[in-house]
């Protein structure tokens, strides 16, 4: 207390003192906040990992493009069928435009020739987006992977990411199911118990019986053929004989050869999609699969391959489909969706239940499955060459 004879003025100067120190404080406290608030938001930003932000402005940054291109087939149809990346991106738009083997890629390069680039997805065969890797019109699809249950390679089967090609980066695989070898049949005209091996198809009793899909076309026996081909047990050596020994007739038109069996023209049909033969028979007709090659099984993806397209129109939506594909949900989705319309769903993530694919398509520890969509095993010439030399024999006898 200041004594200055006057105590009443005494206590004022004190409580004057009082009140600029208050009002210094205020000052500085709302100076404090001016100036600090940002920082701490920026703070608390910085917090995030890194894989956050750079999701969150991808997100961002595909809704604005507002939607995202699909080239595929119609097997991997029910995926984008099922709304469900629509519901939870409403804001990017799914366009799918549906090809098949050759024909897709007759139809990217026709338009890229042309200055076109459409394409943001391709959801294929690995045979297709090998032959679109090689023409340079894919860009890397490792570091499009953002989130990290779709990085954590723990999650995926055997714990590495599913690559098809050599450099591990260009083609994921997200399909991979086990693909026994299959042949319809005309139940009427067949006995099934009279094949205890693949190899009962070159009995004599067979020649002229027997159609088969020319997969020289596309679309269905790649795999199927490059099993046999590079399977120790059958080789080179089987087709040759298949193809030049039992007057096997080829069609490109997998429904006529669908009819014939039916009709008994024929009684056996090799490299026939197992799908429409499925459905023939649910509608009555005397067709059915054989399934007699126990020891020569596939791992095939049967379309379940995914390439990334350079100079997309819509890179980030792309990214957001392609994680959102790949994350738990999405492939728990894809493979429900799949296996519903009988084709190959089995997701090469191993952190989903399989309760909705079929038991033949389960993948076994310490099976030794040939790996159709290996780089090494995707070339076709070798086995088109066996086709061409045995009916260049049958035409000159």
């Amino acid at each position: 207390m200041i004594h200055t004879g006057n105590g009443s003025k005494g206590v004022i100067m004190k409580n004057d003192r009082s009140r600029t120190d208050t009002s210094r404080l205020l000052r500085l406290c709302i100076l404090l906040l001016a100036t600090g608030i940002p920082h701490l938001a920026g703070a608390a930003q910085d917090s995030k990992p890194a894989w956050q932000s750079e999701w969150e402005k991808t997100v961002e940054a595909g809704k604005k493009e507002g939607q995202v291109n699909i080239y595929t087939h119609d097997g991997q149809a029910p995926i984008l069928e099922t709304g469900a990346f629509q519901k939870k991106y409403p804001e990017i738009k799914i366009i799918y435009n549906f090809t098949r083997g050759n024909t897709t890629e007759q139809r990217v390069f026709a338009e890229r020739r042309a200055g076109r680039y459409l394409a943001d997805i391709f959801i294929h065969g690995g045979t297709n987006n090998i032959e679109f890797q090689r023409a340079g019109a894919l860009d890397p699809l490792k570091p499009a992977l953002l989130l990290p249950e779709v990085v954590d390679e723990s999650k995926w089967w055997l714990g590495k990411h599913p690559w098809v090609d050599p450099e591990r980066q260009y083609i994921f695989m997200h399909i991979g199911s086990a693909q026994p070898f299959l042949f319809g049949y005309n139940s009427q005209l067949v006995n099934p118990k009279e094949f205890r091996s693949l190899r009962d198809i070159l009995n004599p009793k067979w020649r002229g019986k027997i159609v088969a899909y020319d997969i020289r076309a596309g679309s269905y026996g790649g795999w199927p053929s490059r099993m046999l081909y590079h399977h120790p047990n059958y080789g080179p050596e089987f087709l040759k004989e298949f193809y030049g020994k039992t007057e096997v007739t080829l069609t490109r038109d997998a429904r006529l050869a669908l009819d014939w069996l039916a009709v008994g023209k024929f009684v056996l049909c090799f490299f026939c999609s197992d799908r429409p033969l499925r459905e023939a028979k649910q509608q009555g007709l005397p067709v059915d699969l054989l399934d007699i090659v126990k020891d020569a099984v596939a791992l095939a993806s049967q379309g379940g391959a995914i390439g990334l397209p350079n100079r997309t129109p819509h890179p980030n939506a792309a990214r957001v489909f392609l994680d959102w594909l790949l994350s738990r949900e999405g492939q728990m989705v894809a493979q429900k969706a799949l296996a519903q319309r009988g084709v190959p769903s089995n997701s090469m993530r191993i952190d989903i239940t399989k309760d909705d694919v079929p038991r033949r398509e389960w993948r076994s520890e310490g099976v030794q499955y040939v790996e159709v969509e290996h780089p090494s095993l995707l070339d076709m010439r070798p086995i088109f060459k066996i086709i061409e030399e045995a009916q260049r024999n049958i035409v000159r006898r």
